[in-house]
């Protein structure tokens, strides 16, 4: 199914597709209507801080101050293996930035750290959800991975941090990481996250790879 043109559709920004179908992205007004978000936010220029807070077409998420770190030698001293299906705690160091007194970590040349929103999201039954990486840590090389926020998916966000760069580089606690965009569809679907029962369903903390 490609995406072939944007039009503007009652004042929300429109997503046309082959089929004639349209997806309709959230504006500001409606992401506060609609959708759940706690603690919300507004916009605001906050010194010396990444941005956070609702914007025109998404939602800026922050990252809490708790982390797991890759780490490339596991405590069993072992060779190292990433298995999805059998992703074990000793592959990470774990790092809480309010015990250590820190407003940031540090991650690593090439490596990546798994971190959550300090934001809990409950994802309506007609939404998905796209997280998608902010500017000022995507100039660094910084990646953020998440994927999509499935339709009455809730919880707090597990984001994957990735760094691509070849020096060590700093994620701050409590301050803006990612943008949430919001895609409503023309109709319901039939069966939802919740529906399936997910396996990251009302995830609070870090939560590591699952297989059902």
């Amino acid at each position: 199914m490609l995406l072939v043109r944007v039009r503007q559709h009652g004042g929300s920004v429109v997503f046309v597709w082959a089929t004639g179908s349209a997806v309709a992205v959230l504006c500001d007004s409606q992401i506060r209507q609609l959708v759940s978000i706690e603690p919300f936010e507004q916009a605001a220029k906050r010194s010396g801080r990444i941005s956070f807070g609702l914007s025109s077409y998404g939602y800026d998420v922050r990252v809490g101050g708790r982390f797991k770190i890759f780490t490339p030698t596991p405590r069993t001293g072992g060779v190292t293996v990433i298995d999805p299906k059998n992703f074990t705690e000793d592959l990470m160091v774990e790092v809480d930035c309010s015990a250590l007194g820190s407003d940031h970590v540090v991650i690593p040349p090439n490596s990546f750290a798994l971190c959550e929103t300090v934001e809990t999201v409950y994802v309506p039954r007609d939404v998905l959800v796209l997280c998608v990486g902010k500017s000022t840590y995507a100039r660094c090389g910084i990646i953020v991975n998440v994927t999509p926020l499935e339709p009455e998916w809730r919880g707090r966000v597990t984001l994957e941090v990735s760094n691509t760069a070849p020096l060590p580089a700093r994620i701050y606690a409590g301050e803006g990481i990612a943008q949430l965009i919001f895609l409503r569809a023309d109709q319901v679907c039939e069966r939802s996250y919740a529906d399936k029962r997910g396996k990251y369903q009302d995830q609070d903390g870090l939560t590591l790879p699952k297989v059902d």
